[in-house]
């Protein structure tokens, strides 16, 4: 496969699980490139010695993170290999058999378009405990917030053709959060995933890895995080609007089509005001989507929610006589309720492109 790299991100990695890994892989493909991402210096010779193989070896002259690694490979690559047909990327912990990387490089062929997931099966005996249960809480949360379902968020076996290489070339992250970032970019960017069975290995209890259970995991949470931030807080800006609107406006007495136009307006004008906020937050620094497609889907949401909630609180104020000036909790209850439905919608429908996602 000479139009294909392999490219493996290493940083301070056990010689006596890397050498015969590489020696492996050079069988099998001409193109490998290791990232010393970093390594102290007594591995200086080390990388010497395996460049003179025919190993590309690139440099970080300190630890920078895997995520900065594999983004200056691709750039390398994508600058000095013009015929690339794309990359596979891989750990160097010994996780990856040959036989799986052969098998994602093929896919990579096959499939131009696609993220290539060489995936886990955590059922198996012998994943270590912490590795079972990281995989299983990423994959929860990226499903309920992102979206996306992958069964092995976490696996650095990954192919990534040239056109996918381009895409996520952007994509935020220095260190193992920018892993789970590609996932997350499939969806803005309209990357289809393609998940395929691996061996699931662990060497001496999975101890080389350089995964950090809570400061790596803190990183990846930080998208979510951000979600959560950002529609709690217009949320609450709205409700505090619509509790100062309906306090002010002057007209409780007057209905139009048996709704108050107290409510109504309190509704209309906390709503577009917290809505300003809501898109330009999640657009920025949340979903990274920010297209005229996006945009125009998004108010036409705004304008059908404005309307559920006017109605809502009109109603269930009339069914419990509770005067207008006093709705404030009826409005919280009704929005609550939006403000979840309206959490899937944003994340199926508005800061998205075409989501494709195959085994």
């Amino acid at each position: 496969m000479d139009d294909i790299f392999i490219i493996i991100p290493t940083l301070n990695p056990n010689v006596e699980i890397l050498t015969p890994f590489l020696k492996n892989l050079k069988k099998e493909f001409k193109n490998i490139l290791v990232y010393d991402d970093g390594c102290r210096d007594e591995y200086d010779d080390y990388f010497k010695k395996i460049a003179k193989d025919d190993i590309t070896v690139l440099h970080h002259y300190i630890n920078l993170g895997k995520g900065r690694a594999m983004k200056d490979a691709f750039n390398y690559l994508l600058e000095n290999y013009p015929n690339l047909k794309g990359v596979v990327t891989a750990d160097s912990d010994g996780q990856h058999s040959v036989k799986d990387i052969k098998k994602v490089a093929e896919e990579v062929l096959q499939y131009p378009d696609s993220l290539i997931m060489g995936c886990r099966n955590f059922a198996k005996k012998g994943v270590p405990a912490r590795n079972r249960f990281g995989n299983k809480t990423t994959r929860g949360v990226m499903k309920a917030f992102i979206g996306v379902s992958v069964s092995d968020t976490q696996t650095g076996l990954r192919g990534l053709p040239k056109e996918v290489m381009l895409k996520f070339m952007t994509t935020a992250g220095d260190r193992f959060e920018y892993e789970t970032n590609q996932l997350i970019d499939t969806t803005s960017k309209e990357v289809p995933i393609r998940e395929i069975e691996i061996e699931t290995i662990y060497v001496n209890g999975n101890t080389e890895s350089h995964f950090n259970p809570l400061k790596d995991s803190l990183a990846i949470y930080k998208l979510f995080f951000k979600y959560i931030l950002s529609s709690v807080s217009s949320f609450v800006i709205d409700i505090l609007l619509y509790a100062l609107f309906i306090k002010i406006l002057p007209w409780h007495n007057i209905e139009i089509a048996s709704l108050s136009l107290s409510i109504i307006l309190a509704t209309l004008f906390a709503r577009v005001l917290s809505s300003i906020y809501n898109f330009t937050i999640n657009a920025r620094m949340v979903f990274k989507n920010k297209n005229k497609s996006s945009l125009i889907k998004y108010f036409i949401l705004v304008i059908i929610q404005m309307f559920v909630s006017a109605i809502g609180v009109d109603l269930l104020a009339h069914a419990f006589g509770i005067a207008d000036s006093k709705t404030v909790p009826i409005k919280f209850i009704v929005d609550a309720i939006i403000f979840l439905i309206n959490f899937v919608i944003q994340r199926e429908f508005i800061f998205v492109g075409e989501k494709k996602h195959e085994k």
